[in-house]
């Protein structure tokens, strides 16, 4: 029995399928977030269609609609999910991949989820996959979902297989759980037959992995909350979460068994075939640079630069993983930004930001290619150092091969190439060994302890009457501690508190959350920080005197000086920002800010410092907005008119169907100079900022740069501060201001020579030692050997000490310990003694009795160490040594 379908549909269509037909079951299209998860630290990237739903599913979020339909952008390629080195060599592998969903919060159950997923798979309108192909998997004591399947669904008992647990209670792959608590319950898996021409068995069975039965979709049924002891809580509304993966359920459709053979990447590695210039094979490094080519596009559209860090770093492995695998395709230059295009014709229509965003990414592509290439040099001449203190039959260390491969992204199979073409074997085990080390680091770094059962949940909304008021009579509607409600708060005690109505502004949009105090007849509250939780504010803080309990009268206070001097950086950050586009180019898009009321930092793509010049001019346009003082004007609009009008948004930000526009600044036209969408705090007229002033520019990962700057009062005492110092340095110099530059210069220079002079005449001074240094010359057979030590020597002068003892002794070992402050050590040996004693052995040996360290080649070593009050003992003891190595 071979594998035909009934319908034959390509990737695009089946995605567009799954919406259309849960949108004809009621379910809203909700586009599918960002790659970089929303305010969830607990994730690297958005590695499930059900991330962006967290906190709905929690209860700390409340939508619009209690069904929805996504296709999921995810990766895994870091932290403890990582399918990265896979990529290429398995059929279903992918690091960016499609999760198609259906959700309910609150709304249908098991029936109606079953039912639906049964529908769209076998439906004759839809997939019209043939029901004898199919067969199911329910938790075992899930009689439930079983009965759905069998009774109302009409499956034989034969197609429905209950799995138990493996290891331990609820340890199962039919029930799913979100961490260690929180939500949690069985699930329905759905596996497809590839046929009995393919090896495997049905889940459960000895066989199960084999690739006959393959899952294509996963119904999870939410239905408990998990504690901290492992008891389970029935969910007051349980939920469903289900997850389809577009590439397998695509395969099946395409009549292919594995997912690089649908049409989508088929395209993409005859493109990579082109560019490359070669034939088509799809061997796996074709399949890695098809999958990468996504991951990578993906990742940057939505604001991940490489970096030597975090996502930045996954998203460098990446670029480098898909070049490496280029090169062995026969790639000589550099090819991989060459294949944006394509990957646009075939997902643009999609995802319009990968249109959007062509050039941009096409740019950073190439400029980490071509940065890969210095490194690859840079490893090479590593390599190359290494192995010149290797001889024929030694072997390379482990952790020389991982640093080769790890920091300059040099394959292993490479260096044993090179190694071996020297007579090197390489430490394969050792190379393991750090490997797994590595493995080890990212899944810790990729665990978070985060307890979902101690999450603040609040169903009442709170007022937000900030924007016109710093303080207001309100009510505490709830205290918390320990993500528990108390019934009072003592003096001393921390905790949160709730109100009806607040002008405390809640973190966002880079804005610090405010602080203030809260106070009621019996007690204060002081504010330290201001967050959201849902539609709830929460105000996180200390009793400062009495107490505080559930239901009081309260006056909540916000400290004006710091709401007013936030307000001034935050509304600077958009006169910033427009100014960044104006000079630089509408290429600048912001990465990110922090606002606070003493710094504005401001984080944008831009590929190369800012020149001195170019940050004068944007900060003199800045303050050009602030001295017309033109209104800061607020709207509320549809978000499609909003962005209809120019308004810039932040990919990533969750926005909803009606939008706070705000519009301030105006060009020399009459145009508007700056509209975004942004519901933080900021001044009436941009006048009220007054003044402006850039305190450093630099970058911070590939790409991503920032600024620093002051408004208002701190900006002044800035300016004012630098005066100072200005005046003062030109009382010092008896200089006027515009002169100091010039004097600094010519003093610079002068010292710059004294310098050279200095060191020319510690060198000659060095030299007039060197009679006294050959004397403890000995001859230890053919050889000679010179230890001594050199005083008021330091590091560079006993470079040219040993040249000279070098030119007066042949075939000799001589090791020379300079002391100054600390001590230069320094080590030659005669070529044809190297047999015997190497230079790099005799330095680590010094330096570790001294508690230094260095190395080197063979013939040739240094290092340094401090003072030692044992260093003439160290050095006669390592005279017998080397007399006893050279006999």
């Amino acid at each position: 029995m071979t594998h035909t379908p009934t319908k034959t549909m390509q990737l695009n269509d089946v995605r567009q399928a799954f919406i259309d037909f849960f949108k004809s079951k009621n379910h809203t299209h909700v586009s599918s977030s960002s790659l970089i998860p929303h305010n969830d630290p607990t994730l690297l990237f958005t590695n499930a269609g059900m991330n962006q739903f967290k906190d709905t599913f929690l209860g700390l979020e409340k939508r619009d609609y209690d069904r929805a339909v996504t296709s999921q952008k995810c990766v895994r390629a870091g932290g403890k999910h990582n399918d990265l080195d896979n990529v290429g060599y398995t059929a279903r592998h992918h690091t960016f991949f499609e999760m198609l969903g259906n959700f309910s919060f609150g709304d249908y159950f098991k029936q109606d989820a079953l039912k639906f997923a049964w529908e769209f798979l076998t439906g004759d309108d839809w997939l019209a996959l043939p029901k004898d192909r199919l067969y199911v998997t329910v938790y075992h004591t899930d009689d439930e979902a079983y009965d759905i399947w069998h009774k109302d669904i009409g499956l034989s008992p034969e197609r429905i297989i209950r799995i138990g647990d493996k290891g331990g209670l609820y340890q199962s792959d039919n029930f799913w759980s979100m961490g260690d608590t929180g939500p949690c319950g069985p699930c329905s898996e759905i596996f497809y037959d590839y046929g009995e021409h393919v090896a495997g068995g049905l889940p459960g069975t000895p066989d199960e992995d084999g690739d006959r039965y393959v899952e294509v979709w996963n119904c999870v049924f939410m239905q408990f909350n998990r504690q901290k002891d492992g008891t389970l809580e029935p969910l007051p509304k349980p939920s469903v979460d289900t997850g389809m993966g577009l590439e397998r359920i695509s395969s099946v459709m395409q009549g292919k068994h594995g997912n690089y053979e649908v049409d989508l990447f088929v395209n993409l590695m005859d493109a990579t075939a082109n560019i490359i210039g070669v034939p088509s094979t799809y061997e796996p490094s074709f399949k890695v640079v098809a999958d990468h080519i996504r991951a990578v596009s993906f990742l940057i559209a939505d604001g991940v630069h490489p970096s030597n860090e975090g996502r930045g770093y996954v998203l460098r492995r990446i670029i480098r993983r898909a070049v490496r695998h280029g090169n062995k395709l026969g790639a000589t230059g550099n090819f991989l930004y060459k294949l944006v295009p394509a990957l646009v014709k075939e997902m643009g229509d999609a995802y319009p930001q990968l249109s959007e965003k062509q050039d941009e990414i096409a740019s950073v592509i190439l400029k980490e290619e071509e940065q890969f290439a210095k490194t690859l040099a840079q490893g090479l001449r590593l390599l190359s150092a290494e192995l010149e203190n290797l001889t024929d039959g030694d072997t390379l260390t482990g952790e020389t091969v991982f640093k080769l491969y790890d920091t300059y992204g040099f394959p292993t199979d490479l260096t044993a190439d090179i190694a071996r073409e020297r007579g090197v074997s390489i430490d394969e085990a050792g190379f393991d060994v750090c490997m797994q080390a590595q493995r080890t680091r990212a899944r810790e770094a990729g665990k978070f302890d985060v307890d979902y059962s101690n999450a603040i949940k609040v169903d009442t909304p709170t007022e937000f009457v900030g924007y016109d008021l710093l303080d207001n009579q309100s009510q505490i509607v709830g205290i918390y501690q320990n993500g528990k409600a108390v019934e009072r708060l003592n003096e001393g005690e921390e905790g949160v508190v709730v109100l009806s109505a607040t002008p405390f502004y809640a973190e966002g949009g880079g804005q610090a959350g405010e602080t203030g105090e809260i106070s009621t007849s019996t007690g204060v509250f002081f504010v330290e920080d201001t967050k959201k939780s849902s539609t709830a504010i929460i105000h996180y803080g200390t009793v400062k005197m009495g107490q505080i309990t559930p239901n009081q009268p309260a006056n909540a206070q916000v400290i004006a000086d710091i709401r007013r001097a936030s307000a001034k950086n935050h509304s600077a950050t958009h006169l910033l920002h427009a100014s960044l586009r104006q000079i630089l180019g509408t290429g600048v898009t912001q990465k990110g800010s922090l606002v606070s009321a003493e710094v504005l930092r401001f984080d944008f793509s831009y590929d190369k410092p800012i020149s001195h010049d170019e940050l004068t001019q944007i900060e003199r346009m800045v303050n050009e907005q602030i001295q017309k003082n033109t209104p800061v004007q607020i709207e509320y609009l549809p978000i499609d008119e909003a962005i209809g009008k120019g308004a810039m948004a932040l990919f990533g930000e969750k926005y909803g169907d009606v939008v706070r526009v705000l519009t301030m600044g105006t060009n020399a036209d009459n145009s508007t100079f700056s509209i975004e969408l942004c519901g933080g705090i900021h001044v009436a007229q941009t006048g009220d900022i007054g003044l402006f002033k850039i305190v450093s520019e630099s970058g911070i990962a590939s790409g991503i740069r920032r600024i620093e700057a002051l408004t208002g009062m701190g900006a002044v005492r800035y300016v004012q501060t630098g005066e100072q110092i200005l005046g003062d340095l030109a009382n010092n110099f008896k200089a006027k201001r515009n002169e100091i530059s010039v004097r600094i210069g010519a003093l610079s220079d002068k010292n710059r020579e004294l310098e050279k002079q200095l060191e020319r005449a510690e060198q000659k001074l060095a030299s007039l030692q060197i009679v006294s240094l050959l004397e403890h010359t000995i001859d230890v057979g053919n050889a000679k050997l010179l230890v001594a030590k050199a005083d008021g020597v330091d590091a560079k002068a006993i470079r040219g000490l040993m040249d000279t003892a070098k030119s007066r002794l042949d075939n000799a070992i001589i090791v020379l310990v300079g002391e100054t402050d600390d001590l230069a050590l320094s080590a030659s040996v005669a070529k044809n003694l190297t047999d015997k004693v190497k230079a790099g052995d005799i330095i680590r040996h010094l330096a570790g009795e001294l508690g230094g360290k260095g190395g080197g080649k063979a013939d040739y070593a240094q290092g340094g160490a401090p003072k030692s009050a044992n260093l003439n003992n160290i050095l006669a003891d390592l005279t017998k040594k080397l007399s006893a190595d050279l006999t």
